[in-house]
């Protein structure tokens, strides 16, 4: 699977909302997809460097949050390893709905609109209330 994290700051591109329009740029023979023009600038100057600091990071599929490997729970879903950040309540949403967060981390599905699914506090809330 295509990380769509930009290798200058680190940050997923999904959650930045630039998943179908971010910027790309060519390195070694490979396509390196940034947020903005700046990054790209960084990029150039020290490919290596920001290759290597951003490596290892894994976008959690639920929340998008960009977390270092040592930071994750893995679920296997379909025989394939997916890491989330340890939060309970991202690998129960996973699995209600598993190919949408796939597709969403691919950047070939959009965002849900707000509402569509119910936020955690809230279902948490009227659990309790």
């Amino acid at each position: 699977m295509k990380k769509l994290i930009c290798p200058t700051c680190g940050c997923s591109l999904v959650r930045l909302g630039h998943a179908q329009d971010a910027i790309s740029y060519s390195y070694d023979g490979e396509d390196y997809y940034f947020c903005c023009q700046g990054c790209v600038d960084i990029f150039a100057a020290d490919p290596e460097k920001h290759l290597q600091e951003t490596k290892d990071l894994i976008i959690c599929p639920t929340c998008l949050a960009e977390k270092l490997p040592e930071f994750t729970v893995t679920l296997v879903h379909d025989g394939q390893e997916i890491q989330f950040c340890r939060c309970p309540f991202c690998k129960d949403e996973f699995q209600k709905e598993p190919e949408y967060y796939l597709r969403r981390l691919e950047g070939s599905e959009a965002e849900k609109p707000v509402g569509a699914r119910a936020p955690y506090r809230a279902e948490s809330q009227a659990a309790a209330g």
